[in-house]
């Protein structure tokens, strides 16, 4: 049996999805940019929340960006935007928001909050779906439009996350989705083993630009204990493997978290925080800087939407 309901925790207005058997829960924070706060489950008596996340609302206020952006939802960009600058239908346009390094970073909606649309829970899941009407605000990205977020959870510690954008403006709009969750097993990293099915990795410069050069890449294509390996790189992933497309082991709790993105999100974004303490694994539609390179770039027309979908699934490996 599934249920939902309202919480609140260190001033966090949470919507809580739970599957009251599995005692398996989902924390979501519409407030604060949509954020999955907890994918909690039941693991060898005792609840493990594999999302790394924000204490308290002042927290997230006060610390977003400098925590990572941890679980944010990214559009209508996602990662960096070169000197926050971009050319479309003819006119430049530069980005107002967050800024390093002369950098956009992490898009427009990471903070926004968004209204709850519907919600429901049954036998076999459940949902809640939330909305916000970006309305031009930041004059670098003028441009109408509405994100739509539904989260469902289901049977067997499952949490599909479903994101449709549509183009509410009158002329074309350049869209990239994305997502940013730092997944922990409540430890290091280092002895977690990691496998993700790439095709090549975009090679960066200094300032981690995409060049538009590819290399070839196979290095975690099995699982491999990720050590002292240092990630902030974007691959390509292969579609042509078997799902789930990414997994990530803890081989001393038995606990396996697996990632199975749909073809809207072709490209995977992996960093490794200096703490350590987790790692953000993130679904892209596009690479860095698409408004400039056009890598995976969408245009959606007037009227026009776009679905995105990725899941997580949590299996005890016991």
């Amino acid at each position: 049996m599934f249920a939902i309901e309202v919480s609140n925790t260190n001033s966090f207005d949470k919507i809580v999805l739970k599957d009251t058997l599995a005692k398996t829960f989902v924390d979501i924070i519409p407030s604060c940019g949509a954020t999955l706060h907890s994918f909690t489950v039941l693991h060898n008596e005792y609840l493990l929340n594999v999302i790394d996340h924000y204490d308290s609302a002042e927290d997230f206020t006060l610390n977003v960006s400098s925590k990572g952006f941890k679980s944010c939802k990214l559009s209508p960009f996602a990662c960096r935007l070169n000197n926050a600058a971009y050319h479309f239908g003819e006119k430049e346009y530069s980005i107002q928001k967050f800024l390093l390094n002369a950098n956009a970073l992490h898009g427009l909606l990471y903070d926004a909050q968004f209204a709850i649309m519907d919600h429901y829970a049954d036998e076999a899941s459940a949902g809640v779906a939330l909305k916000y009407a970006y309305t031009g605000n930041d004059k670098g990205y003028p441009f109408h439009y509405d994100c739509v977020v539904a989260y469902h959870l289901k049977k067997e510690n499952e949490l599909s996350i479903v994101t449709e954008i549509i183009n509410k403006d009158k002329g074309l709009i350049p869209i990239q989705d994305g997502w940013h969750p730092y997944f922990t097993f409540g430890g290091k990293i280092d002895e977690v083993q990691l496998e993700f099915q790439s095709k090549e990795k975009l090679v960066y410069n200094e300032a981690l630009i995409p060049t538009g050069e590819l290399v070839p890449y196979e290095e975690f294509t099995s699982l491999k204990k990720i050590g002292d390996t240092l990630f902030d790189n974007c691959f390509t992933l292969n579609f042509a493997e078997c799902q789930p497309l990414c997994v990530l082991r803890d081989t001393k709790q038995k606990l396996q978290i697996e990632i199975r993105p749909d073809k809207h999100y072709p490209y995977l974004q992996i960093y490794t925080p200096p703490h350590r303490n987790s790692i953000a694994i993130e679904n892209l539609s596009a690479a860095p800087d698409a408004f400039n390179n056009k890598m995976g770039l969408i245009i959606l027309q007037p009227g026009e939407n776009i679905i995105f979908s990725t899941t997580y699934k949590i299996t005890s490996l016991i």
